[in-house]
């Protein structure tokens, strides 16, 4: 019986809606061979929404994504100038992003930083160090901590201005993205590297103590413990030793944004908000005002994060394992995007749409 699935399309700002144009070509490609049948419902996200109902998440897109199986949504948010026109609660991050990963309860964010030995010249590192490639898997917490704390600001009794902002966690919040940590290692070469402050935070000695609890159903995974300023020096030094690592949202956000600096751009990042009953995915790079309507944009991660769709939420995984095949060959045949050429001269420079086609031309001929 042929597998239908209802999609919500939120195209978001700037260079958004282009990636996705490209992204979409997947769906049609996979219903076209009869593999599985896709509904698309769009909706307005981000900055682009809030100037057209006054609102960065309005109700209509929440009704749009309720009614969805899962959510593919595109970079949001405008320039610095442009911004200032929003009001801070409605400016993208704030009034969108953080949003909808709490309507959802997405609290689980996978991030795969990869480069196949044969595309290591993107990166920035030095040959001896990456010349193998690398390839990590960054899990981290959503829905938590500093982000989605108490915030608070104001004038204190001595008439200074001050601003308090809270970290909390309960232990079921760890406990959950502490397991999905140890099940994706056990997925892959059984360590898992935890992510913490605990020399400091209170708050990483708690994780700690629910992570001694949770390794427990999980004996046959070796556990690495690191600080966080250690693993940003870890990660330049020798990326190689990660596999799978764990860690709280803010130290997530920090360190994955490193990552898309050691593949050499964002650009080679997708990503999975994970709920328990519904999912979205989207790029974890920005919206790249400078650069939107001029075909350059890069649209492997909008892309790649269909590919995470296509095995997570849909079971369609042998059609997921093909486009990751189609990206990366396109790629390792010595095609790229602008973004990444300044690292190799060597390339053809690609428009966004012409990517698209050398990808969706091989996803076509494998599945």
């Amino acid at each position: 019986m042929k597998k239908k699935f209802k999609v919500a399309v939120l195209p978001g700002d700037a260079i958004g809606p282009e990636i996705m144009a490209q992204a979409l070509r997947a769906f049609e490609i996979i219903q076209k061979k009869g593999k599985a049948e896709f509904e698309i419902i769009s909706g307005d996200f981000g900055a682009n929404a809030y100037f057209k109902h006054g609102h960065a998440f309005p109700e209509e897109t929440k009704a749009v994504c309720d009614e969805a199986d899962a959510i593919l949504k595109g970079p949001v948010g405008l320039s610095h100038e442009e911004s200032q026109k929003i009001p801070v609660d409605e400016q993208p991050e704030r009034g969108a992003i953080l949003p909808l990963r709490a309507r959802y309860n997405t609290f689980a964010n996978f991030r795969p930083i990869f480069l196949s030995k044969e595309m290591a010249h993107f990166s920035p590192l030095k040959p001896e160090i990456i010349m193998e490639g690398v390839d990590i898997l960054l899990i981290r917490e959503l829905v938590g901590g500093l982000y989605f704390g108490e915030k608070e600001r104001g004038i204190n009794p001595n008439g200074e201005r001050y601003v308090k902002e809270n970290l909390e966690y309960t232990e079921n919040e760890v406990r959950q993205i502490l397991r999905v940590g140890f099940e994706q290692a056990r997925k892959r070469k059984k360590i898992l590297h935890t992510i913490h402050k605990s020399n400091v935070l209170l708050s990483s000695v708690f994780w700690n103590e629910i992570l001694e609890e949770v390794h427990k159903d999980f004996q046959d995974v070796t556990v690495s413990h690191l600080l966080v300023d250690a693993a940003a020096t870890a990660l330049c030094l020798n990326p190689s030793q990660f596999d799978v690592m764990v860690m709280e949202n803010m130290f997530g956000d920090i360190l994955s944004d490193q990552g898309g600096g050691i593949l050499g751009s964002l650009g080679l990042m997708p990503s999975a908000c994970v709920g328990p009953e519904k999912s979205y995915y989207e790029p974890s790079h920005g919206s790249a005002p400078d650069i939107a309507g001029k075909n350059i944009a890069n649209p492997y991660s909008m892309i790649g994060s269909v590919a995470m769709m296509f095995e997570m939420s849909f079971g369609l995984e042998s059609e997921a394992l093909a486009l990751w095949q189609s990206m990366r060959h396109t790629f390792e045949s010595g095609f790229s995007t602008a973004d990444l050429s300044k690292n190799n001269s060597n390339v053809e420079i690609l428009s966004t749409e012409k990517f698209g086609d050398k990808v969706m031309s091989r996803f076509e001929s494998l599945i």
